[in-house]
């Protein structure tokens, strides 16, 4: 049974003087994937920089497994379970793919810190390129990598954000599959930003839709029309 792992209530961001998010709500559940959808420049990628810390949010509620969370920093946050994923992906591109699956370790306990057998399940590329540079796989490897990083801190809550961009479609597939199996094994939330609508609506329990920072539709899949989620997120 599904629960919350994330919520939020009216959260506010600025950039110096301007408002970038107005009043957000915004709730994630275990074993579920909320789909953050809308055009560029509505607030999508601000959004998951004040969840995951490295924007600090102006104004909200925010609790994370029924703890309020303050102002903490991003690396507070990923010790508390959040795992963000950028968009751009930002791997290292001289280390090799097993320095970067270890810069993971920086939010665990020295107890933990190997890389689990299971991210070489979920990404099984990953493994034969494990001596290969990150700046030597293409978009879509990186990308497999991004994720796998942000999974060795071991996360309540995934945070995406356009995994989709600019990747092929049989990596999309792939990354696809992944999200499935995380979201069946109960474990996590997921928050997945994405500007690709098939994907999304097919992955997605719940959807909410920003426009102009503000959330312009939300609901879960049963309560939304694909026609309505699309149109909403097309104007």
């Amino acid at each position: 049974m599904a629960d919350n792992l994330l919520e939020i209530e009216g959260l506010t961001l600025h950039y110096g003087g301007s408002e970038i998010l107005r009043g957000i709500d915004l709730t994630a559940r275990r074993g579920e994937v909320t789909c953050v959808m809308g055009t560029n420049g509505v607030g999508k990628t601000s959004l998951l920089k004040a969840i995951s810390g490295t924007h600090v949010r102006s104004s909200g509620a925010y609790r994370l497994d029924a703890e309020e969370i303050g102002k903490f920093s991003a690396h507070a946050l990923a010790q508390k379970g959040v795992a963000y994923v950028p968009q751009g992906r930002e791997i290292f591109p001289f280390l090799t793919v097993q320095e970067n699956l270890e810069t993971g370790f920086a939010c665990l306990p020295r107890s933990k810190h190997r890389i689990p057998d299971e991210i070489f399940d979920l990404f099984p590329i990953l493994k034969d390129f494990l001596h290969r540079r990150g700046g030597d796989l293409s978009g879509g490897q990186q990308q497999q990598l991004a994720i796998a990083r942000a999974l060795v801190t071991e996360p309540k809550l995934l945070l995406l954000d356009e995994p989709t961009e600019g990747i092929q479609p049989n990596i999309i597939k792939q990354i696809g599959d992944v999200i499935s199996t995380l979201r069946e094994r109960g474990q996590m939330a997921i928050v997945l930003v994405e500007q690709y609508f098939d994907f999304a609506f097919e992955l997605g329990d719940r959807f909410t839709v920003l426009e102009r920072g503000a959330v312009k539709l939300e609901g879960k899949r049963a309560e939304i029309e694909r026609s309505e989620l699309l149109s909403a997120v097309s104007v």
